[in-house]
């Protein structure tokens, strides 16, 4: 005789969820995003929802799992990919540039725009986004310090800050994006913030190549 499986198979393709609420988190945020919404968004009924993810605030933390995995990968991919410190910055700031303007995704990061204020009951979530994009500053000041080690940056150079320099222009960036910005407009701030570096890092060299 077959053997009967234990416990009841899910009916739905979690990942297929997960991209679909993520989706709607970061169009909206976290806070303007309803649980009606989001039974809107991925099909499921509320009590599905909440076997497969616990909470809505528990569905938001793996979507944000989700966007650093996928769109939200850039910033890491271009620090890892840049030959020099210099390069690593300037792809870093132009490749985003160009995803937050990317035609059929939400503008902007989703880290940066999804919960910049909550309530006092979802201080968790804000917490969340401000710890993720604390890891980003610091994966800038990694790999500004292996510049310094590579020898394409000046010893003594004060990598903390330069990490919060380039990381308040990634992130502004995301915001004008949300604003509105163009992709030509957000390249041209790219553009000028690496024009800064020599003044900032006492170094020369050429500037970021065009992507």
């Amino acid at each position: 005789m077959p053997m009967t499986p234990r416990g009841r198979p899910r009916s739905f393709d979690r990942d297929a969820v997960l991209q679909q609420a993520m989706r709607m988190f970061w169009e909206r945020g976290y806070e303007s995003t309803s649980l009606a919404d989001l039974t809107s968004a991925t099909g499921l009924k509320p009590p599905s929802l909440y076997a497969a993810f616990g909470s809505k605030e528990g569905l938001f933390r793996e979507a944000v799992e989700l966007y650093t995995r996928t769109d939200g990968a850039l910033t890491g991919t271009a620090l890892d990919g840049g030959p020099t410190a210099r390069e690593a910055v300037g792809r870093m700031l132009r490749e985003n540039a160009c995803g937050y303007t990317e035609d059929g995704r939400p503008p902007g990061c989703m880290i940066v725009l999804a919960a910049t204020t909550c309530a006092a009951e979802n201080e968790s979530v804000r917490q969340l986004l401000a710890d993720t994009r604390a890891d980003t500053l610091r994966s800038i000041r990694a790999r500004l310090e292996r510049g310094v080690a590579d020898g394409d940056l000046p010893a003594g150079t004060d990598t903390g800050q330069l990490a919060d320099f380039y990381g308040t222009v990634l992130f502004g960036l995301s915001i004008r994006a949300r604003d509105g910005a163009s992709r030509e407009a957000l390249l041209r701030v790219a553009d000028s913030a690496m024009h800064a570096w020599d003044a900032l890092t006492g170094g020369t060299g050429p500037a970021a190549p065009d992507d």
